[in-house]
């Protein structure tokens, strides 16, 4: 029987064994503080997921799971005038090329942001089945996925040298690091996390009415909470409720830790002909009406609650929550809806915990705060956008000028092109003759014969013109801060058009 080989040996029977001398294998042992050890991998752990995991950035409101899969859906194509592909191939992109963790983890994030139920204003268009508040979704081998139109207005321009881009895990692709983001997703869609010794829940809130708050604050940078809270006055869950008082909600506007309840909507009306009855129509957010129908039912049980006869669940993806509590005759539906709140999920507590990555580093942020963060950025997106149209539209004039020259005696450049022994001798004859540079020069000659001879001096001096007009509107908006923050405003309002909705939690009284 084969043995592994050791540095040792031992020596026949009754000599002592053959070793390694000292030295022989120097640096294979190392003596460390283990207590040293141990608290810097944590630290370097914890890092990772604040950094890398659990946090959202500030800027466009995403974790980085979340931003790899908007960005590689975008390479992959993936837009709302597409068709559907299965979930697992987005899955699979994601996981090889940008995000080397779980699966499960990554079919997580996409499920979310295609849940209506959970994202105000849904990233991903789903197509099968997803998911409820009280189920999980199918398989991603049996869904299918594309972008959302409202993912493109967070993924588009990413190419314009908008946004820094870093190296994917194994340094062979690149990734944005923080994407675009036309609107405040982190406020529209909310988010929440757990790092290490921090964690993250944050409400999502109307498109329309943040829009109107942060145009209000590019024109006012010194606006109130106060001032704010006109335009934004609560979350607004895409479940709907009502908000039962403000003091919680101001103090998470003002600084960025606050809680406040959330009620059922209901209405109290005739079920049948001689019973009254409440029905639930909407519940707090991520409340599943089984959870609800389970506790009242467990309540009716155990007698701490009475007047109930019945409960009907007629909730449907269809029509939406529609839960049938039927009252007992000589019971008032309001004194049993009061109970219902005060033991039932039907009134639960959000609580804000507004923490966010800063230029890196974990912030807790107010309403004005984050609102600042992503202004700053959508002026350094727009600012970087317009530098490279300008560069590109001054690239592209520099050549048209170059055939502008060239066209109006084609017969010669033909000739000299022909009658050259070689490209360099052709490209030297013609910068001579024509004044050409050497970058309009190679643009010549790389051309094909049959695209040059039928080129029309009209086309391009109508190109060279719009040019010379976008050059000198670009110009112009780079040299005013001001002109920025109205392209920044007027892109905001635009969005607002575009997807902004109803509210659909509603401001109740305390």
């Amino acid at each position: 029987m084969a043995t592994a080989k050791t540095p040792a040996k031992t020596a026949a029977k009754g000599k002592k064994p053959v070793g390694p001398k000292p030295g022989e294998y120097p640096g294979k042992i190392v003596d460390i503080d283990v207590s040293k050890e141990v608290s810097e991998s944590f630290l370097e752990y914890a890092y990772s997921v604040i950094y890398s995991r659990a946090l959202p950035d500030a800027r466009d409101g995403l974790k980085p799971v979340h931003r790899r899969i908007l960005h590689q859906m975008a390479d992959m194509g993936l837009r709302p005038e597409r068709g559907h592909v299965k979930s697992a191939r987005v899955v699979g992109e994601v996981m090889g090329k940008l995000h080397p963790h779980g699966d499960g983890a990554i079919y997580d994030a996409l499920v979310r942001m295609a849940q209506s139920f959970s994202m105000r204003l849904p990233l991903i268009d789903g197509h099968g089945n997803f998911g409820s508040l009280d189920a999980g979704p199918a398989a991603m081998r049996y869904t299918e996925a594309r972008l959302a139109s409202a993912a493109m207005a967070m993924v588009a321009e990413a190419d314009e040298n908008t946004v820094d881009f870093g190296p994917n895990y194994d340094g062979q692709l690149a990734e944005p690091l923080v994407l675009p983001a036309a609107y405040p997703n982190l406020l529209v869609n909310g988010g929440s996390g757990i790092a290490v010794g921090m964690a993250t829940n944050m409400a999502p809130h109307n498109l329309g009415e943040v829009i109107a708050a942060t145009n209000f604050l590019i024109e006012n940078p010194s606006a109130t909470v106060k001032q704010l809270m006109k335009f934004v006055p609560g979350p607004d869950f895409p479940t709907g409720g009502e908000l039962v008082g403000l003091d919680g909600v101001r103090e998470a506007y003002a600084t960025g830790k606050g809680s406040f309840k959330v009620r059922a909507s209901v209405e109290i009306e005739k079920v049948s002909t001689r019973k009254m009855g409440i029905v639930i129509k909407e519940l707090p957010f991520t409340i599943g009406p089984e959870k609800v129908v389970e506790r009242i039912a467990a309540l009716v049980k155990a007698k701490k609650i009475a007047g109930i006869s019945d409960i009907i669940d007629l909730t449907d993806g269809q029509t939406g929550t529609n839960v049938v509590i039927e009252i007992k005759n000589g019971f008032e539906p309001e004194a049993v809806l009061e109970q219902l709140y005060a033991l039932t999920p039907m009134e639960d507590a959000f609580s804000i915990n507004a923490v966010a990555l800063v230029k890196g580093k974990p912030q807790t942020l107010g309403l004005k705060e984050l609102l600042k963060v992503f202004i700053e950025h959508r002026i350094e997106v727009v600012r970087r956008r317009s530098e490279f149209r300008k560069a590109k539209a001054e690239g592209r004039l520099t050549l048209v000028d170059g055939l502008l020259k060239a066209i109006i005696d084609i017969d010669k450049v033909i000739k000299i092109i022909r009658g050259s022994d070689d490209a360099a001798a052709a490209k030297e004859k013609l910068m001579k003759d024509f004044k050409l540079n050497d970058e309009q020069t190679t643009y010549i000659l790389d051309m094909p014969l049959r695209r040059l001879t039928k080129m029309s001096k009209l086309e391009l001096e109508t190109e060279q013109k719009e040019l010379k007009s976008t050059i000198a509107e670009l110009t112009k908006l780079l040299k005013s801060e001001d002109a920025i923050k109205a392209q920044v405003s007027d892109e905001l309002t635009a969005v607002g058009k575009s997807f902004a909705t109803p509210r659909k939690t509603r401001i109740g009284a305390a």
